[in-house]
């Protein structure tokens, strides 16, 4: 492959645009080329990030090693299925897709092409990882919380990730994240949700027991007035309170005295810088990504059975 990966981004969007940035600034990859739908706007980040505007997907798929892919969710099945007959490896931004019967179809593709594809679940990048995965291994109860503003609208499009549920849309980092800290199947789902600005869910709350004896709380908003993304970790004897924006917490733990206060050691740093650099090794060295597509599927199943759940039995 060379010394220098040859990257690409579909989808250079909102959120788009900062893929490309981060490509363009790395020593490992080469930002061959961009793709959107808005030829002007691929046009315009081409030309910020000096690199190259393609006007089909195809012609740049074949200029390209990976990719990000950073489109609408309704349309991660269909781009992923054609990039992979170009032999495309695949970040593909969360979630994997909106149905079960879609992320099964590219879980088995990407295994028959031999393609790495990995998901997007920035979460998982964020410094404050290390701590928990190290030192929260038997957690007997989580409590996530994940609320911001209503996102902008936009000319001609809904606006960002309100095509999907705020559960597929917010709450699955959180589901993504308990479910490697868990390390047990799902036993029972209560959910409940509410419908105010958009088609489906805006506010989702939801209580998951896991069959070892752990409890997850997991609340998302995208209707809030304040802004939050909190992660609350209890084991026994102690627990870590923890913050996603800030990259900073606290671990409370049992001592002589009672309860003692903590703060937890990290080295802040970009989730998504990481999350790139981490793909773009992956790629060249042909090692398992950090978040793989059966993670991203799995995630997405708990996701889609919470949504199901709101849709049919709220509790």
């Amino acid at each position: 492959m060379g010394n220098r990966l040859k990257v690409a981004v579909f989808g250079v969007g909102s959120l788009g645009q900062w893929h490309a940035a981060k490509y363009a600034g790395m020593e490992d990859a080469e930002l061959v080329g961009v793709y959107d739908v808005d030829p002007a706007r691929a046009a315009e980040i081409a030309a910020k990030y000096e690199t190259q505007a393609f006007d089909n997907m195809a012609d740049l798929a074949e200029a390209a090693e990976a990719a990000s892919v950073v489109v609408p969710t309704p349309l991660h099945h269909d781009t992923f299925l054609a990039l992979a007959e170009h032999d495309l490896h695949m970040l593909m931004e969360k979630p994997i897709a909106v149905t079960m019967r879609e992320a099964e179809a590219m879980v088995a593709r990407a295994r028959q092409k031999e393609l790495i594809l990995q998901v997007g679940h920035i979460e998982r990048f964020n410094p404050i990882m290390p701590f928990l995965e190290n030192n929260m291994r038997t957690p007997t109860f989580i409590e996530a919380i994940r609320m911001c503003a209503y996102p902008p609208s936009r000319p001609g499009a809904a606006p960002r990730g309100t095509e999907v549920s705020v559960v597929l849309d917010m709450m699955i980092h959180d589901l993504e994240l308990i479910l490697h800290l868990v390390h047990s199947p799902v036993e029972s789902i209560r959910a409940f949700g509410v419908t105010t600005l958009s088609p489906s869910e805006d506010f989702a709350d939801v209580r998951l027991r896991f069959q070892n004896g752990c409890v997850a709380s997991v609340t998302a908003s995208r209707i809030s007035p304040v802004q939050a993304r909190t992660l609350t970790v209890f084991q026994d004897n102690r627990y870590a309170s923890l913050d996603y924006g800030t990259q900073s917490g606290t671990l409370y733990q049992k001592g002589p005295d009672g309860m003692q206060a903590v703060e937890i050691p990290t080295q802040k740093g970009d989730p998504l810088d990481l999350e790139l650099r981490a793909f773009v090794e992956c790629v060249r060295t042909r090692s398992e990504p950090v978040v793989t597509a059966e993670q991203g599927a799995a995630a997405l199943k708990l996701a889609t059975d919470i949504c199901h759940i709101i849709q049919t039995n709220p509790s």
